[in-house]
């Protein structure tokens, strides 16, 4: 099956990618000190049924995990780097919450995600999600015809490694299309002028995990799910799934 999406496919997903940043909005509108995590999932759950979208995190069950995912969104808190579980986790105030979110329209999928501080930000912190943020567009930037898959990859991590921030180790982002996770791999680490051709009609998510304290090493929570910092640091999750087209990067999961 070909990685390339036609230009009514992707228009497709453009619809996907709204509700997908529209879910994200009301999900930071709606975080505060004293929320819990299951509250935000179900303020992003009410985005997608009113949009007539499908969750495409909700009962996702890949072969590595021994339960399906029981959340619309990933809700990753402090020294959680990726797929935290919406649970009953009351937020404090300067908890660094990444929250990750993907949804189907007619059977085509978007996938972003967002690192914000709830209440009282931490100037570190801060500087971790601008720094996250930063890698993200660099990657965007690199998301055009001709270039290669180590160019986009390095463009994401290489500073961000040279600031000193660890890459979450064993994982990136992804193509996507009609299944959320799709070919080709988008790592977030690599060497210019290696990997394949990016080409006009690839979509992919692109989706830095900076990591303080410059390890990239993680475990599993007790729920199967979530992946924590070895180190025990904070960490910051920024994604959008972009199209590469002949006038450039487009991203598809914007409002």
């Amino acid at each position: 099956m070909s990685m390339l999406k036609s230009p009514d496919q992707i228009a497709i997903m453009r619809e996907a990618g709204r509700v997908v940043a529209n879910a994200l909005a009301a999900v930071r509108q709606h975080a505060a000190v004293g929320v819990t995590l299951k509250e935000l999932d179900d303020v992003a759950a009410a985005v997608m049924s009113d949009a007539g979208a499908k969750p495409a995190f909700l009962d996702y069950h890949p072969r590595w995990a021994a339960v399906p995912f029981p959340g619309v969104i990933c809700a990753s808190v402090n020294d959680a780097v990726v797929h935290g579980i919406p649970n009953g986790y009351v937020l404090e105030d300067g908890d660094l919450l990444s929250v990750d979110c993907g949804a189907f329209m007619e059977g085509w999928c978007g996938d972003a995600a967002v690192s914000f501080i709830v209440g009282t930000p931490d100037p570190v912190d801060q500087e971790l999600i601008d720094a996250t943020e930063a890698a993200l567009g660099r990657g965007i930037e690199a998301a055009r015809t001709g270039n290669k898959m180590g160019d986009l990859a390095y463009a994401i991590g290489g500073e961000a490694k040279r600031a000193g921030y660890g890459l979450l180790a064993d994982h990136g982002g992804h193509g996507i299309g009609r299944t959320m996770h799709a070919e080709p791999p988008v790592p977030n680490m690599g060497r210019p002028g290696r990997g394949i051709k990016l080409e006009e009609g690839l979509v992919i998510a692109i989706e830095p995990m900076l990591i303080l304290g410059g390890k990239d090493d993680y475990y599993h929570d007790e729920d199967e799910w979530t992946l924590r910092s070895a180190n025990g640091r904070r960490a910051a999750h920024s994604e959008h799934t972009v199209a590469v087209t002949a006038e450039g990067p487009m991203i598809l999961t914007l409002p």
